[in-house]
């Protein structure tokens, strides 16, 4: 798995071991992160990566908030739960010779957030387990706990149809394989 473009391109991310079956991770294939960042970046959502606040939920190894970075984004959360998943973060983020200053790791469970510590965030990945209601679990965690910016751009993804909670609008969705990609929009 590798950093597509920007600043760290062609950069190589840590990633599942043969021994780590175990961990459940399901990281954003390289083509799709191809894919949906010309889709952000195609002049139909603006520009939502320049400057952006990124948080990554369910963040797995990191990839599609390494990648935001890599492409202009000002700083990542990472929020996740998993202690395998974590430490591939702290790896990624320790390969990349990435500070405190533009990127941070939260232990925590993505439904159950809590108020925001910080600034919200412009730009939320959400990659939950397929098919489970976590995303709109997190989704409504995150809108109640003031982590998602007013007028903020989130890309979900799922393997099927997704219920946005109040306060998101669907503009796009694509689908890749068995992957499906949903852009809304927090209401401003």
């Amino acid at each position: 798995m590798r950093i597509v473009a920007g600043r760290f391109r062609g950069a190589r991310l840590a990633a599942l071991g043969k021994g780590d079956a175990g961990a459940h991770l399901r990281p954003t294939a390289d083509r799709v992160r191809e894919s949906l960042f010309s889709m952000l970046l195609g002049g139909r959502f603006g520009d939502p990566l320049t400057d952006a606040r990124v948080l990554d939920l369910f963040a797995g190894t990191g990839a599609l908030g390494f990648e935001a970075l890599s492409r202009g984004a000002a700083r990542v959360c990472f929020v996740e739960n998993a202690r395998k998943a974590q430490a591939l973060i702290r790896e990624n983020t320790s390969r990349l010779r990435i500070g405190y200053e533009e990127a941070s790791l939260i232990p925590r469970d993505a439904t159950r957030l809590g108020p925001c510590p910080d600034a919200p965030f412009t730009l939320v990945f959400l990659d939950p387990p397929y098919g489970k209601g976590l995303g709109e679990r997190a989704l409504t965690a995150a809108l109640k706990g003031g982590w998602i910016a007013p007028g903020a751009l989130v890309v979900w993804e799922e393997g099927g149809d997704v219920m946005p909670p109040a306060g998101l609008t669907p503009l796009e969705t694509r689908r890749f394989g068995d992957t499906r990609i949903t852009v809304l929009k927090a209401a401003g």
